[in-house]
């Protein structure tokens, strides 16, 4: 089997096709996620927090000397990705929550009783029959 054809095969498999289509949406829904953090939940925080942006937070080891910029620490920007990443985290907690309430209530309705086979219906009539018949 040539290594073309063998490729070829791997990369139709259902699996591979399906990995695929997930990292798609994925990515899509991490710019819906970004942009609710970023647009939707930020601007309040900013405001209790008092626009605090710990960007801007760095430790410099050896200073800009001519031709060389200045070696920093820029523990800030970590701080920020983690502050950053805790909201993103508490933000799809609170959107999965939601939609596994939502599942739970579709599946706490009680489902339709099942038809009866032909087995009872054909009894259920020679009762109701019966019923019927004076003695």
């Amino acid at each position: 089997m040539s290594i073309v054809k063998e490729f070829k095969e791997f990369a139709v498999k259902g699996n591979v096709m399906d990995m695929a289509v997930g990292i798609i949406i994925g990515v899509a829904f991490g710019k819906i996620v970004s942009s609710f953090v970023a647009d939707v939940m930020m601007p309040p925080i900013g405001l209790l927090v008092g626009g605090v942006d710990f960007s801007n937070l760095v430790v410099t080891l050896k200073a800009a000397e001519e031709g060389a910029e200045a070696v920093a620490l820029r523990y800030g920007v970590f701080i920020q990705a983690v502050f950053d990443f805790v909201i993103v985290a508490f933000a799809v907690f609170i959107a999965v929550r939601a939609l596994n309430s939502m599942r739970k209530k579709e599946a706490e309705t009680p489902a339709a009783p099942p038809a009866p086979s032909a087995q009872e219906q054909l009894l259920m009539e020679i009762r109701d029959l019966l019923k019927q018949k004076p003695e």
